[in-house]
């Protein structure tokens, strides 16, 4: 699997009811954890003061990182994403399996 590291923001549409986004972000969390479980979602984070988050993610391609795993996310209509395909960096501290 590759990793990509994923920037979303989401903005809720004028006019939606609080209703229909509390049910999203309820259903998002939900999926969220189904994403971590298949090993798709690696790592989460919302920078401090800020609405977006930014996250390790894996998929075997960027096809099925968009079509299959951020796809299926209930608040993906909203979001506004920046996907930056990662490597193995060779100086990486917590790289597995390095040799000296």
């Amino acid at each position: 699997m590759r990793e990509f590291l994923v920037e979303i923001t989401t903005t809720i549409p004028e006019g939606t009811t609080d209703d229909e986004v509390d049910r999203r972000r309820a259903a998002e969390a939900v999926r969220a954890r189904e994403l971590a479980a298949a090993g798709h979602l690696v790592r989460l984070w919302r920078p401090v003061g800020e609405l977006r988050s930014i996250g390790v993610w894996r998929a075997t391609d960027d096809n099925e990182l968009h079509e299959k795993v951020l796809g299926t996310l209930p608040l993906r209509p909203w979001m506004t994403l920046t996907v930056t395909p990662l490597e193995a960096h060779p100086n990486d501290p917590g790289r597995t399996g390095a040799t000296s």
